[in-house]
């Protein structure tokens, strides 16, 4: 009887295993598809690049030779980059079992850091790769968050390595709007806020605060100047609040939340309270519910210079009447200033759920090309522009 269950489980697991390849091929045929009817300005393009379950953060090595991806689960995964699409997607740290490590970032010696729910770690560059199997902890459990915060909501984190060699991590807070008690654990946490983080893990420091949820953020070339995306509050319709795009020059800056709850908007829960003196309002306000996820400032010169500029992922709304979002758009960025949101990769959003794809996180390849990840259909997107 064992010996026939143990057939059996062999032979099931031989079939799974010999439609894998076609399940693969027939999705990457519905991506091809679909990718077919996505509209971009004249002479861009978009391909499919890489199926990678789950994709989401992205991190691209110094060496320009590999993409890291990060997941809202508990697996990352490794990419060799080639021309056209990927070499190669495979298992990163595959013995490590991490909570949500959304947010890869790379330091400029080739050191990867990992922001996951509840931890922060880093692997040792080392002989062409990465110590995989050995990370080491420098914010461990308990000390990113408080030990007994087990929401996942606005729970992805991402991070970057700043012009002063110094590790930004943005921490969601878990509410749509904290109540007072609430809010005063989340300030002394830094949670709503975006963290200045030694590479050590030896000192950490509120860098930002008055932030909901931050899921995408970049420096400004040749300057200290960080800039960010906010996703703001629900339930308060289909147009309003707006989201945010930021800009924070300075430490010790607050961007207004719980006091607002987009824009100049006041939350509900908090009207009748006096916001600080000194709050921060947006750059530019955002398209409300969108999800305005990563965005990144376009480095290369492989685009046309109208399109050199910020570009952001737009994941899509999950509770508007009328969905909006799942695309990408482009900000002119001229004199250090966003200009006004311009549509730019579109055709995701049929008009209703469930979309298209997903974007969420947006990174730039040596040779000025841009990929996108979406973590509804395991893809990754290349977009490059031939003037054709």
């Amino acid at each position: 009887m064992r010996r026939a269950i143990l057939l059996v489980s062999v032979l099931a697991l031989a079939l799974a295993l010999a439609f894998l390849p076609r399940a693969r091929a027939d999705h990457a045929a519905e991506l091809r598809a679909t990718l077919a009817q996505i509209r971009l300005p004249p002479g861009f393009h978009i391909a499919l690049y890489a199926l990678v379950p789950e994709a989401r953060g992205l991190a691209l090595s110094p060496d320009g030779a590999t993409l890291i991806v990060g997941t809202s689960g508990e697996r990352m995964f490794r990419v060799a980059l080639g021309p056209d699409q990927a070499r190669s997607v495979a298992p990163f740290a595959a013995s490590q079992r991490l909570p949500m490590p959304n947010g890869p970032c790379f330091a400029s010696d080739g050191t990867l850091f990992v922001a996951a729910f509840d931890r922060i770690l880093r692997f040792a560059p080392r002989g062409g790769g990465w110590d995989e199997d050995h990370p080491q902890t420098i914010v461990p459990p308990g000390s990113l968050i408080p030990a007994e915060e087990k929401s996942p909501a606005h729970g992805l984190r991402v991070c970057r390595i700043g012009p002063d060699g110094k590790l930004y991590v943005a921490l969601g807070q878990p509410t749509n709007v904290p109540s007072p008690a609430q809010q005063q654990i989340f300030a002394r946490w830094g949670m709503g806020g975006i963290l200045r983080i030694d590479r050590d893990g030896a000192t950490k420091e509120i860098f930002a605060r008055g932030i909901r949820n931050s899921v995408g953020m970049d420096f400004e070339p040749g300057t200290r100047n960080l800039w960010f995306t906010d996703n703001q509050v629900d339930g308060m319709g289909d147009d309003i609040p707006p989201e945010e795009l930021n800009k924070a020059p300075r430490p010790g800056l607050d961007f207004g939340f719980p006091f607002y709850g987009g824009g100049h908007v006041r939350t509900r829960l908090w009207a009748q309270a006096t916001p600080p003196d000194d709050v921060v309002f947006p750059e530019r306000e955002l398209d409300a519910h969108a999800a305005n996820l990563g965005m990144i400032f376009y480095r290369g010169t492989a685009f046309p210079e109208q399109w050199r500029g910020i570009f952001i992922a737009q994941h899509g709304s999950w509770n508007r009447s009328v969905p909006i979002g799942a695309r990408l758009v482009f900000l002119p960025f001229k004199d250090k200033t966003a200009g006004a949101r311009i549509p730019f990769a579109e055709g995701w959003n049929p008009g209703r759920t469930p979309y298209l794809g997903r974007p969420v996180a947006l990174a730039e390849l040596p040779d000025g090309s841009l990929i996108v990840s979406d973590d509804q259909e395991g893809a990754l997107y290349r977009i490059f522009y031939d003037g054709k």
